[in-house]
């Protein structure tokens, strides 16, 4: 890396001109900001005190000395104590011609023997569809892994769905009561959303309850604990742990229901898993493990019989991980699950997608499983992301007033063919690639616009700002593409082949060839820090940076041959890296639009 050559040649010129020798990690180079001209910026001020110069000084004899010694550094310039060097034309040149010759630039290939990297996304609960939050959960899940597989990293996606507890059982009863023998297929509806409109009537008939008792002289906390529904519902749950035989039943034929509309939402929304577990399967490994660190003396039970993990010597409280009754929470499945995962796949790491209101939850799983004794408790980590958040606030599922994923895709898609019909972008479309189209820019729009923010940073969603073709946004990004292609399509030459030696190339054209160059350190950073905002704006900078060059200088029409072709070139170059990376993200990238 000519960062590495860079320090070498300035730790050499320090040695010469000042008789030092400093260390290379003592050396802070970094890019030359945009106002400022120059590549690359060394700060000066660490190494005044060894040269007993000031640091302006010292910058120029340092930069005339690595000037001499380094080819590829055109010139330098001093402000302020930062020496900033400008690398040569040439040196770009031939980093292109690099870029360009290499298969799958930016993409390193994975060792397929490595223990892979498990991520887990997605985790809904059969009590209601995906919505909103299921939305970035599972874009920053599947983004993820396809950022480490670029970045070299065998990794297997995997979903935990929770299909067991009281909550399904509050949906399971109130179908009971309520639904008449109703079925997707009678009301019209897909299985997730009948049994997401049985979990909001248990929460508003439980509040009607409730409501009633106060009205009549209880106090709400008393009224709460006497509430024959709730009631009714832990029941219904300990008979299901109990395998009894009818409830066991209504919980398949529901939980299948719900089952089949996620495969029809993770389909739509181009999310998959290479293996999914169920709560239901794992909740009985983790009573097993809890039932063993009790016997080994790990863990506490209580008078009630509750059994509890003690983690006050580790600056935490006591953990319940089994109920007095015997029935399970999640951190028990929460266990198995982690065991079973070890078992399956041996990885090197389990990522944990989940947001940042679970932040408590996987500090405590990693310190029972290593109170437990199991190596691998450290090798957890919760990417830990933030709330969506929409103008009206925030959502609520019991109360229905959460953002539906099926809904919100469609509002997107219809919203996109508004829009792009009113830009009269698909008029010269046949209509079933119109359609596909809207599909693809309402998506795109979407993942994009919740994909760009930090991980870590609660966002506000505005459907409105996300489809537009300008500005920051997945449409004018996929609208870059398409114009690449169109132009691509255009060109006479067949080879886009140009003589390095005849060529001289200007700033906006160098300023893209170092955009390009940054491409493969920064599928490496986006791996390392877990974050697909990083592709998201690496790509959004890219298409920007093109289209300056494109309204700047002629690439058909240009008359100098050798020019034109490396002007192709360079298109064709930028073209392959904005599919890429928005590949990286989960979104298509259009050839027209």
């Amino acid at each position: 890396m000519i960062e590495t050559s860079i320090k070498l040649s300035f730790a050499k010129a320090f040695l010469v001109s000042f008789g030092d020798e400093i260390a290379l990690d003592d050396i802070n180079i970094q890019k030359t900001r945009p106002e400022i001209e120059g590549d690359f910026t060394i700060n000066i001020f660490p190494f005044v005190k060894y040269a007993k110069k000031s640091p302006q000084e010292t910058a120029k004899i340092l930069g005339n000395e690595v000037q001499k010694t380094l080819p590829e550094i055109s010139s330098f310039n001093v402000i302020n104590g930062f020496l900033n060097f400008c690398l040569s034309e040439s040196y770009w040149v031939s980093k292109f011609l690099i870029i360009c010759k290499t298969i799958r630039y930016g993409i390193k290939s994975i060792n397929p023997n490595s223990n892979p990297v498990l991520i887990e996304y997605s985790s809904p609960n059969t009590n209601k569809p995906l919505h909103l939050g299921h939305i970035r959960n599972n874009l920053l899940g599947f983004s993820i892994s396809e950022i480490l597989k670029a970045a070299g990293i065998n990794n297997k996606k995997v979903n935990l769905v929770n299909d067991r507890g009281i909550h399904i059982c509050k949906s399971m009863l109130a179908w009971e009561r309520w639904g008449d023998g109703e079925t997707p297929e009678i009301a019209k509806m897909k299985g997730d959303h009948l049994v997401g409109k049985y979990y909001v009537m248990f929460d508003k008939m439980f509040k009607a309850e409730v409501k009633e008792m106060v009205d009549h002289g209880t106090l709400e906390e008393a009224a709460i604990a006497q509430s024959g529904l709730l009631i009714d519902a832990h029941k219904m749950l300990l008979m299901w742990e109990n395998d009894n035989e009818y409830i066991t039943k209504l919980w398949i034929k529901m939980n299948e229901w719900v089952c089949k509309g996620f495969e029809a939402t993770y389909k739509r929304m181009g999310v998959n898993f290479d293996k999914i577990y169920y709560e239901s399967d794992t909740y009985l490994l983790g009573k097993e493990i809890v039932n063993q660190g009790l016997k080994d003396g790990v863990l506490i039970q209580k008078e009630d019989g509750s059994i509890w993990a003690d983690l006050t010597s580790e600056g935490l409280d006591q953990k319940l991980l089994l109920r007095a009754d015997g029935t399970s929470v999640y951190m028990t499945q929460d266990l198995g699950t982690a065991n079973l995962r070890q078992q399956d796949f041996n990885p090197s790491k389990m990522l944990y997608v989940v947001g940042n209101e679970q932040n408590y939850h996987f500090d405590v799983l990693k310190l029972v499983l290593k109170k437990l004794g199991f190596d691998y408790w450290n090798n957890i980590t919760h990417i830990s992301y933030g709330m969506v958040e929409l103008p009206e606030g925030k959502m609520k599922s019991r109360e229905g007033t959460v953002v539906d994923a099926d809904d919100l895709m469609d509002e997107m898609v219809n919203t996109a063919k508004e829009v792009t019909q009113e830009l009269g972008k698909a008029s010269e479309l046949e209509l079933e690639a119109q359609n596909l189209l809207y599909e693809q820019i309402g998506l795109g729009a979407l993942k994009y616009f919740i994909l760009k923010v930090d991980p870590k940073k609660t966002m506000m969603f505005n459907p409105k700002e996300s489809i537009d073709f300008n500005g920051n946004t997945g449409p004018f990004i996929q609208y870059t593409h398409a114009r690449i292609r169109s132009l691509l399509a255009k060109a006479e030459e067949k080879s886009f082949d140009f003589d390095i030696n005849l060529l001289k190339i200007n700033r906006k054209e160098t300023d893209l060839i170092i955009l390009l160059s940054e491409f493969p350190s920064t599928v490496q950073a986006a791996a390392a820090q877990y974050s697909p905002a990083i592709i998201a704006n690496y790509v959004y900078n890219l298409a920007k940076e093109y289209n300056q060059f494109y309204h700047e200088s002629n690439v058909l029409k240009e008359e100098n041959a050798n020019l034109r072709k490396f002007r192709l070139q360079l298109t064709l170059c930028t073209g392959d890296t904005i599919k890429t990376s928005l590949k990286l993200l989960g979104i298509q990238a259009p050839e027209r639009m």
